[in-house]
């Protein structure tokens, strides 16, 4: 079954009016750090709001009023009340009317003392591939703002794992992408970009309702939402690309335990990562890609990764590529900690303290550990590729720790990575021995000595974007790497090491060309 929010918004006009008066107001990200500055900002970020509330005040008494940009500020980041003289002169075009019937706040008569929100709206800007862009986003109020624990049907707005996975999202031009679990919509409209059209779930009317308003705030006309649970909305459809920050959070199936729409899927431990990864490729194009965010469980001493891989063997779709990457691992302690945190319960709280037994009591009659987090990356093989013969791509590793540089343009080095390796396992030795490559431009060798030596004890190649990888390297692949400029091929600079070294050719060859291959994968090397 489905819900079509297609092109036109029932509440289009109204829209059109607030986003006029969000652009007039400056209502931008730069504006409201100049407002309040940096530390105020961090602040914001640890969910305190007092030190921004403090620069608004300060500003009001220098003015002698408030701005536009500060009122909007205060009641829709803050969650804080204001007059509604105020807010009528910083929505001038939606008016308080307007802004009643986009349950934006709860109250629409100027003759009350305040107005307060009712709904959390805020700019949000990014980089991605495409470059800048900047928007702003409609979600439910926090508990800064409640004052108490979200509901379980809290629509959740742009929060660390939805940065991560616009980070992640691979934006080639696409035919049809789909987001599973779409949400406030961010991810849909991050696919929009580059997407002909996007399709977008979500198991929650109310999700669906904040994704369309703005997706039509933000000018989007590319987008379809659709009610439904995970894959029900598109059956027999496939899409050149699936995104999904799915609600992977492992809750324990138990009375009194709530279970939050966002963040859980009300499947038992892992099984909604399961069953995603396993039913995603039916749902791909051939060459289509399929990224998202899961959790899975270690127990009783076998790895989570090993179970991923499990998870993979049993899929019932065609054979796909498969490149998993676990970011962490939390012993199950801390992972209950961060979830009942998470939806506003205070920590040392008669409530924290229930949920806390419920969550371990869960994790303990199901012998779980620990719990793994990380990225999953699908696809589906095209015509070409599957008449090679070349064995399906799987790597399932753990890249634990800092990333490289700011962590922000994975998607785009993935690309490379996945470039890389088709091109690598599609040629032969004898091939790739006759071709040139190039080092990256974001690599660097390191190079450690024993006081008084003059050969170094150990070489690295740095990589400073990507996943940061520190890549030991011997003697000969380290010179080979150096001689990668693009002009000589593989085998000449072999045959050339051979001879400085005083080793077989070919047994040299034949030992690092692998290795080569390898580092193509992680794009440290790349065909010129």
């Amino acid at each position: 079954m489905g819900l079509n929010k297609g092109v036109t918004h029932p509440q289009r006009d109204l829209i059109a009016a607030l986003r006029s008066d969000l652009t007039a107001a400056g209502f931008t990200v730069s504006a409201l750090s100049g407002l309040w500055g940096p530390d105020a900002d961090a602040a914001l970020h640890r969910n305190q709001r007092v030190p921004a509330l403090r620069a608004l005040t300060r500003l009001r008494r220098t003015l002698g009023r408030s701005t536009p940009t500060a009122t909007l500020a205060e009641l829709f980041v803050l969650g804080l009340p204001v007059s509604p003289a105020m807010l009528a002169e910083a929505l001038p075009n939606l008016g308080l009317q307007g802004a009643s019937e986009l349950r934006l706040i709860s109250s629409a008569d100027e003759r009350d003392e305040s107005v307060r929100p009712t709904a959390d709206l805020r700019p949000y800007r990014f980089i991605d591939q495409l470059g800048v862009g900047s928007w702003w986003i409609v979600s439910d109020l926090g508990e800064l703002s409640l004052g108490h624990a979200v509901g379980e049907d809290h629509v959740l707005g742009v929060g660390g794992a939805s940065l991560t996975l616009s980070g992640l999202m691979i934006q080639r031009p696409v035919d049809a992408a789909l987001d599973l679990g779409t949400g406030c919509g961010i991810q849909a409209m991050h696919a929009a970009r580059h997407a002909r059209r996007v399709v977008a779930t979500d198991i929650s009317t109310r999700a669906l309702d904040i994704a369309a308003l703005n997706a039509e705030l933000n000018a989007f006309e590319n987008i379809e939402f659709r009610l439904g649970s995970l894959f029900e909305p598109v059956a027999d459809e496939t899409f050149d690309q699936i995104v999904s920050n799915p609600p992977f959070v492992i809750t324990p199936r138990a009375e009194g335990v709530p279970s939050y729409e966002y963040r859980d899927g009300g499947m038992l431990g892992d099984a909604l990562v399961q069953h995603v990864m396993r039913h995603a490729s039916e749902y791909l194009a051939p060459g289509g890609i399929a990224q998202f965010l899961g959790n899975w469980e270690y127990t009783d001493g076998h790895a989570g990764l090993d179970r991923v891989s499990g998870w993979l063997d049993d899929a019932p779709a065609t054979v796909v590529d498969a490149w998993v990457i676990e970011r962490d691992v939390q012993h199950i302690d801390e992972y209950a900690e961060t979830w009942i945190r998470d939806g506003g319960t205070t920590p040392a709280s008669p409530e924290f303290d229930r949920l806390y037994g419920a969550w371990l009591n869960d994790f303990e009659h199901r012998g779980v550990e620990r719990v793994g987090f990380g990225y999953v990356l699908l696809r589906r093989p095209d015509a070409a590729s599957s008449a090679t013969s070349a064995a399906p791509l799987r790597r399932l590793e753990q890249v634990h720790g800092p990333l490289g540089g700011s962590g922000s343009g994975l998607g785009a080095h993935l690309t490379e990575c996945l470039d890389g390796h088709d091109w690598q396992a599609s040629r032969s030795d004898a091939e790739l021995a006759s071709s040139t490559l190039v080092v990256a431009s974001d690599v660097t060798v390191e190079r450690h000595y024993w006081p008084g030596d003059d050969d170094p004890t150990a070489m690295i190649l740095s990589q400073g974007g990507g996943f940061g990888r520190q890549t030991p390297v011997d003697t000969g692949l380290a010179a080979l790497v150096g001689a990668c400029d693009g002009e000589l091929t593989v085998g000449a600079i072999c045959s050339a090491l051979a001879q400085l070294l005083s080793v077989d050719e070919q047994a040299l060859e034949g030992e690092l060309l692998p290795l080569v291959r390898s580092l193509i994968d992680d794009a440290i090397l790349l065909p010129s």
